[in-house]
């Protein structure tokens, strides 16, 4: 078993040296040159004094620098440090500043933002920036280099989250984490040399970046999208014969929805993944048809790995209908090979396997993070009795698939009764004149929270706040349906692409709708 990063790359050129191992546009590069090119970047990053255990910032849009710096920083025994392209310079400094970063790759189009960056206080030393300088740089010969020896258990990767108080804290995840991970997604997905991987999701964000090792593992090939665009991304998946790919919903929606998506050829594709945030049964059944091939539904956390639950059918489960299995499809899934997975009550005991009795999900594995960096208040509220506590709410099922109805703090509490968001969104998913939803609670005197949903409409609909309320009302039971609807332009997202619940809250969470 392979417990060290940079092993991955070397293994996979020598086994594959002439298979193409990424393509960026029309740039293609075999596995032996991705070698060559990330011993370098290692070497270069050597020559400035980066030693194991140093941490190296990225911020850069997906491309062949991405892929080169995961394995370029873990074969040096550095630290990589991905970063959110959308945060401010301000947020960016204080990441850098508490990582202590010493070294950043950034892309050129991020030069104004950096110098931003940079004029705060930071323990940036330099800065490589992408395009002719970084081509320079991993065109030159580094025969010297040799990979720094590592530990399973050293730190690899420093991915920065949401505090509880409001500062970002660092997840940590080791060697032994991302090997791990990789190993049981090979297992788990059937990835094999042939599947080309395309990466849409943003490489910082471990929705996508954990392809990064377990396709290159298989010697598959790796599709660089820089930025998320839905007619692009439909262009790229016809042009360059992607195979397979993790997405995040509301990409999977705005795709299946585009006005172009039937012309074009999609045969290449054997299934999508999605992953980041729930998914409404309808979004599903589109996917499949749309795109003419298999769906699974995956959940995880940075804190491990990411993956916790995969939807992949269980053997007599494919003997169902297609309506039956479509319902095991949304789900949140069954337990991931390499983690260990329990809904619990507040009391810590396992809830019924019903589909009704709702728990927090728990979890601990070989791919869980051993902790917060530099933080060890985080990483002992984190953790109980040696379990991750998720925060997530779910529901357990007969067959063992867990699915998950909200975050603890997203759930609304209206006169008494729970109301989960995600059950609410699924609703105003199935109404035709609606793209994009989302529901969060806001203050109300009479029921101490009433719940608000904020919709935006497929060009050229229309439907008024009545109509969306009274379809809700015939679907869902009274309490549940929004007391108000606000229609957007646009939702708000995270850097990952995820609806942004927290900004809602923030703008529209106010007792009086806007």
């Amino acid at each position: 078993m392979v417990l060290d990063i940079f092993s991955i790359l070397q293994k996979a050129a020598a086994s594959h040296p002439n298979a193409i191992a990424l393509v960026d546009g029309d740039r293609h590069f075999t596995y032996s040159q991705e070698f060559e090119r990330t011993r370098a970047l290692s070497g270069f990053l050597a020559s400035r004094r980066i030693r194991p255990g140093d941490r190296v910032s990225i911020l850069e849009d997906n491309s062949p620098a991405y892929f080169e710096a995961y394995f370029a920083a873990a074969g040096l025994g550095a630290i990589l440090n991905p970063l959110n392209t959308r945060l401010a310079a301000r947020e960016i400094a204080v990441i850098i500043e508490d990582a202590g970063s010493r070294w950043l790759i950034a892309g050129e189009r991020f030069a104004e933002l950096v110098s931003d960056v940079r004029s705060r206080s930071t323990p940036i030393e330099g800065v490589l920036y992408t395009g002719e300088q970084y081509e320079q740089v991993v065109g030159s010969c580094s025969e010297t280099f040799e990979p720094s020896p590592v530990k399973a258990d050293d730190v690899a990767q420093l991915y920065y989250t949401s505090g509880t108080t409001g500062r970002p804290k660092g997840v940590m995840l080791t060697h032994k984490n991302v090997c791990m991970h990789a190993q049981a997604t090979i297992e788990e997905l059937d990835l094999t040399g042939s599947d080309v991987w395309g990466h849409i999701a943003p490489m910082f964000h471990l929705a996508d970046a954990w392809a990064t090792f377990a396709v290159t593992r298989v010697g598959g090939c790796h599709v660089m999208v820089r930025r998320f665009d839905p007619e692009g991304v439909l262009r790229v998946l016809e042009k360059k014969r992607v195979t397979i790919s993790n997405l995040i919903p509301t990409m999977l929606n705005l795709m299946t929805k585009h006005e172009r998506v039937l012309s074009f050829d999609f045969s290449s594709l054997r299934v999508l993944l999605s992953g980041g945030a729930s998914i409404a049964p309808e979004v599903v059944r589109s996917t499949m048809e749309t795109f003419g091939c298999d769906y699974i539904q995956t959940y995880g956390m940075t804190e491990t790995s990411p993956f916790l639950t995969l939807s992949i059918l269980e053997e007599h489960l494919k003997r169902l209908p297609p309506d039956e299995q479509l319902l095991f499809k949304a789900k949140t899934g069954r337990p991931f090979k390499s983690v260990k997975l329990e809904v619990v009550d507040e009391q810590g005991t396992k809830v019924a396997p019903d589909g009704k009795q709702v728990g927090e999900i728990r979890v601990k594995g070989e791919t869980v993070t051993p902790g917060y960096w530099n933080n060890p208040e985080e990483t002992r509220a984190a953790f109980e009795d040696g379990w991750l506590r998720t925060g997530d709410l779910a529901v357990l099922d007969q067959e063992g698939y867990v699915n998950i109805v909200d975050r603890q703090k997203d759930m609304i509490v209206t006169g008494g009764e729970n109301v989960y968001s995600t059950e609410v969104e699924n609703v105003l998913y199935l109404h035709p004149a609606i793209l994009e939803a989302a529901v969060f609670g806001v203050p109300d005197e009479t029921w101490g929270e009433a719940v608000r949903a904020a919709v935006v409409l497929k060009p050229g609909q229309t439907a008024t706040e009545e109509e969306i309320k009274g379809f809700c009302r015939e679907n869902l039971a009274a309490y549940k349906a929004p007391k108000s609807v606000v229609f957007l332009k646009a939702l708000p997202k995270t850097g990952s692409g995820k609806i942004y619940k927290k900004k809602l809250r923030e703008t529209l969470g106010g007792s009086d709708p806007p």
